[in-house]
C-alpha cells in the first residue's frame, strides 16, 4: 500500500492524459490518490450540490486508508460555478487549502490544493482556467511567444514522458541543464518564464512543472516527434 504521507507526487502520462480528457469535458473536477497511490478523479456533476470528505463509506470522497481523517472530516460546496472548502469544526485535524489551515470555509480557484490528513486533494476548474487564460490553445507556441532557447527548455522539461511510459515525472532543473550544458541557474530563469508564458504561476509550486508538461503535450506545443 502507498503511503499517503509522501505528498502530492507528479502525474504520469497516462494520468496527465485522464486530467487533460476530464479539462476537455468542462466540468469541475477533484484529482487525489487512492491508498494504493493510484490516481482518482471524481468529476462534479451538474446540480451535485456537496461532495463529503472522510473515511466514511458514506463519503463521496472516501479516505479511509488515511488515519489523521475524520469519519465525515469536511465537505466540498458548489454554488454555481463556485467552490469552497468547508470544515465546521467535524475533523480532529483540520482541513488545509494551499498549506493554510481551514476556518469556517474557503473558496477555491483553479488549481488549489486541499489536503485532509495526509490526502492531498487537486481541485480543477477547467472554466475558470479558461476564462483566465488569453491563449488560444491552438495557437499558444505563437501566442505565448516562447523563445527557442526557451522551447528547447521545454522539450527537456517533456523528455520523460516520450511514448508516453507509465512512471514518467517530469525533468529536474538539473537534468536539463545537464541536457542543454546549462547552468542551473539558467534553467530556473527559463522555467520561470515559462510559468509566466504558459499561465501557470499562480498555482501552487508543486503543480506548476506538471501543468507546464499538461499545456506543452495537451496543446502540442511539444510533441512526441519533439522528444
Amino acid at each position: 500500500m502507498a503511503d499517503p504521507a509522501q505528498g502530492p507526487r507528479a502525474a504520469t502520462a497516462v494520468e496527465l492524459k485522464a486530467q487533460i480528457e476530464a479539462e476537455r469535458a468542462g466540468r469541475p473536477f477533484l484529482v487525489y490518490r487512492d491508498g494504493e497511490g493510484e490516481q482518482q478523479i471524481l468529476v462534479v456533476e451538474e446540480g451535485n450540490s456537496s461532495l463529503w470528505v472522510g473515511r466514511s463509506p458514506s463519503a463521496d470522497v472516501r479516505l479511509g486508508f488515511d488515519d489523521q481523517v475524520s469519519k465525515l472530516h469536511a465537505h466540498f460546496e458548489f454554488v454555481g460555478d463556485a467552490c469552497t472548502v468547508v470544515d465546521d469544526g467535524l475533523s480532529t485535524n483540520g482541513s488545509y487549502v494551499n498549506e493554510e489551515r481551514v476556518s469556517g470555509r474557503q473558496l477555491l480557484r483553479d488549481g488549489d490544493v486541499a489536503r485532509f490528513g495526509k490526502t492531498s486533494v487537486l481541485f480543477r476548474a477547467p472554466a475558470d482556467a479558461e476564462a483566465d487564460s488569453t491563449v488560444v490553445a491552438g495557437d499558444l507556441g505563437a501566442a505565448a511567444g516562447v523563445s527557442p532557447a526557451q522551447k528547447k527548455v521545454l522539450i527537456e522539461l517533456c523528455r520523460p514522458f516520450k511514448d508516453s511510459p507509465p512512471f514518467a515525472t517530469p525533468a529536474t532543473n538539473q537534468e536539463i541543464a545537464s541536457a542543454l550544458h546549462l547552468s542551473v541557474d539558467a534553467v530556473k530563469t527559463h522555467m520561470r518564464a515559462l510559468f509566466e508564458k504558459l499561465g501557470v504561476e499562480a498555482l501552487p509550486q508543486n503543480r506548476k512543472r506538471v501543468a507546464v508538461v499538461e499545456r506543452a503535450l495537451g496543446t502540442g506545443l511539444v510533441t512526441q516527434r519533439d522528444l
